[in-house]
């Protein structure tokens, strides 16, 4: 369930709409006109499929866990097919190492970016991993071959001796099992244990050792061949002959200040905020490098780590390349010019061989010198497959392949334009922001902020309310899998919506205006239940409406 709440407020007049609330005396003179204080409220509800709509919600709640796919709760059935790769946080076990190539897979699920190599997505083409493994620390659920478990009753195990891949498991209906995976069944692990001596015992700690604890005295290791997901992006200075990692600042502590030791992590695309503060701008503006876009492109990135044991070799070395004009601090009269305010690093790789191009790209302001005077600068890194022309994904990210993810933008369609359906978002002194909240699938969220209407004639003040609770653009249709393709319509299902009538009758100073929004989405799970996927039956706007009074004042 999803809650708007809006304060609308004009020149003179205060409008304050909230439904449903309790009856109130009507206007004199106007027999059919309800007060002009009033209260707005939108309700967004995700519903599994065969359930009934809440009529008054009046809190925000979690997304019910009876939303997912029932698993069977007999103590020795097999449950659904696992990944190779256990999930974590389960019992220490014996890594699994998988050498399955990802074709081995005809559908992706965990492929959610086209043209970019999603992180710890096993199958993903564009990563162009033969082995995954060498560069992710672990693989996704369901983007490695499945293999078969055998469980029995948790309570009827007192310790495990097995060498082979065992985890505790809870199915959806509160039963913990014990699960050992099948490698051979027909000795079914039951063995007889085998002697260790002398003579087996290295082949038996190749087949079964796992990490071990080494000695305080460690020698220096040699670099990685290639980076790994999340390891430190190198970078070289060759001004002063210095090796460094490429960083990404980001916000640390109430006031969200800049921290300029937060490393960028490879294949990691994300986007950070911080602000700075400055006391004295005069002096700062051309000395501070922050400010400066030439600190952000003087350097060299090393393509794969061991770049470091031949630094002088250039064939290991990537360039920074300026994607934008830019023009280096200023400071004109009471004026700082061309401070940065946003940072924006393309990173192409291409596989083990590591970083093939680096882009950067600024946007840049004029600050007002003043004491106290602040600046929130936007620091964004976005990895993509090397030679990737991203103009032949016109779609965007997926939010899921092909079913939804929970917690993945909810797609809607206008037109031809695929966008995420938004909710009202506020400002820290509680009016509308500019910027909206996505709407999540599977999760109920609650919203509100206050607005100012800038019209007083009743059509326009409908639709600026509208556009105010269901955005704009409006949408028209919901995707019915989280990789719907805006090029076929059958993909999508429209959303049923019914507006209020433009105006009231026998009142020529009232008008009907949405006091309440209710958007229910109706999803459900199809497919194997050892692979359920989750996709939208419909959705719909449900309006409350009531009759206000728009006086001449108002304009």
């Amino acid at each position: 369930m999803t809650s708007m709440r809006l304060l609308l407020c004009a020149p003179r007049t205060l409008l304050e709409i909230q439904g449903p609330a309790a009856p109130t005396p009507l206007q004199p003179g106007c027999p059919m006109c309800t007060p002009q204080l009033h209260l707005l409220t939108v309700l967004v509800l995700m519903l599994p499929d065969a359930a009934r709509p809440q009529t008054s919600p009046t809190q925000a709640l979690p997304a019910s866990s009876a939303l997912g796919p029932v698993t069977p709760e007999e103590a020795t059935a097999t449950p659904p097919d696992w990944s190779e790769d256990p999930t974590p946080g389960t019992p220490s076990m014996p890594e699994n190492v998988t050498t399955d190539p990802f074709p081995a897979l005809p559908i992706c699920v965990c492929d959610l970016t086209p043209g970019t190599c999603d992180l710890n997505c096993c199958c993903d083409k564009d990563c162009d991993l033969p082995h995954p493994r060498t560069v992710f620390s672990f693989c996704l659920p369901g983007s490695v071959r499945s293999s078969s478990w055998v469980c029995v009753d948790n309570s009827l195990i007192f310790r495990s001796n097995s060498p082979f891949p065992s985890r505790v498991f809870t199915d959806s209906g509160g039963i913990t099992q014990f699960c050992v995976r099948v490698n051979n069944s027909k000795l079914n692990y039951f063995q007889k244990l085998q002697t260790v001596n002398a003579t087996n015992f290295q082949t038996l700690a190749a087949e079964f050792g796992g990490q071990s604890f080494t000695s305080g005295t460690s020698e220096t290791q040699p670099p990685l061949p290639f980076y790994r997901a999340g390891h430190p992006i190198l970078t070289y200075y060759p001004s002063w002959s210095v090796v460094s990692s490429l960083k990404q600042p980001a916000a640390v502590g109430a006031g969200g200040l800049c921290v300029e030791s937060n490393p960028a992590g490879f294949l990691e695309s994300k986007s950070t905020t911080c602000t700075r503060f400055f006391r004295d701008l005069a002096s700062s503006c051309t000395s501070e490098p922050a400010l400066d876009a030439a600190t952000y492109y003087n350097f060299t990135v090393l393509k794969v780590p061991r770049g470091m044991t031949d630094l002088q070799n250039t064939k290991l070395r990537v360039p920074v390349t300026l994607a934008s004009q830019t023009s280096p601090p200023l400071l004109a009269g009471n004026t700082c010019q061309n401070a940065v305010s946003q940072v924006i690093y393309e990173i192409e790789t291409n596989g083990t061989s590591g970083i093939q191009k680096v882009s950067v790209s600024f946007r840049q302001t004029n600050l007002t010198v003043k004491p106290g005077v602040s600046l929130q600068q936007d620091f964004i890194i976005h990895f993509k497959a090397f030679g990737q022309r991203m103009d032949a994904f016109p779609t965007g990210p997926r939010s899921g392949n092909p079913g939804y993810l929970i917690g993945k933008p909810l797609l809607v369609l206008t037109g031809d334009f695929r966008h995420s359906m938004t909710l009202l978002q506020s400002q820290g002194n509680g009016m509308c922001s500019v910027k909206r909240h996505e709407i999540q699938f599977g999760v109920n969220t609650v919203s509100g902020c206050k607005l100012r209407p800038k019209e007083a004639n009743c059509s326009h003040l409908q639709k600026e309310i509208y556009q105010a609770l269901h955005g704009h653009p409006r949408p028209e249709h919901v995707a019915i899998f989280g990789n719907a393709d805006p090029a076929q319509r059958g993909g999508w299902s429209r959303i049923l919506s019914r507006n209020c009538s433009v105006s009231a009758v026998n009142c020529t100073s009232c008008c009907f205006i949405p006091v309440s929004l209710e958007i229910q989405v109706l999803w459900a799970y199809i497919g194997l239940q050892s692979n359920p996927q989750a996709h939208v039956a419909g959705a719909q706007f449900l309006y409350q409406c009531r009759r206000t009074r728009v006086e001449q004042k108002f304009l």
